[in-house]
């Protein structure tokens, strides 16, 4: 099983009681989880009613019924799915994208919490790839 399905699938136990809508570069779990109840509630009461949540049980099961499952449902799955990868590809990758600015600006600053804070004084970080890495990470 994907990190994705997994992540998917853990982000997915909670949102059958949440609802609204967010939109940023790259989305949270929280507001993931709320898109999500918002646009496929019905369609996973309708084909997914019982499931056990977790383990990306719901995802598979939407992509099992995609013939059926509405068009919005479809396309904010992949959206949200799209999205979430994306931000923990920034997640994984703020170490190197960010490592000439540690090296600038928080040398001897110990702990990735540390450094992030460090950074984010930083204003010349705002720029670049470091400054899109973070956002992107939902550090920012």
């Amino acid at each position: 099983m994907s990190t994705r399905t997994r992540l998917l699938g853990g982000a997915l136990v909670a949102f059958l009681a949440l609802s609204g809508a967010a939109s940023a570069d790259t989305i949270s779990y929280a507001d993931a989880v709320s898109t999500l109840a918002n646009d496929c509630g019905s369609d996973i009461k309708k084909f997914c009613k019982g499931l056990n949540l977790g383990s990306g049980r719901i995802q598979n099961c939407l992509e099992s019924h995609a013939a059926n499952v509405s068009p919005t449902c479809t396309s904010t799955l992949a959206s949200v799915t799209t999205s979430i990868e994306q931000r923990l590809a920034a997640q994984s990758s703020f170490t190197a994208m960010c490592k000439h600015y540690v090296a600038q600006f928080c040398s001897g600053v110990v702990g990735e919490g540390n450094i992030l804070s460090c950074l984010n004084k930083a204003t010349r970080v705002n720029e670049g790839q470091c400054g899109q890495a973070i956002i992107d990470a939902g550090w920012r």
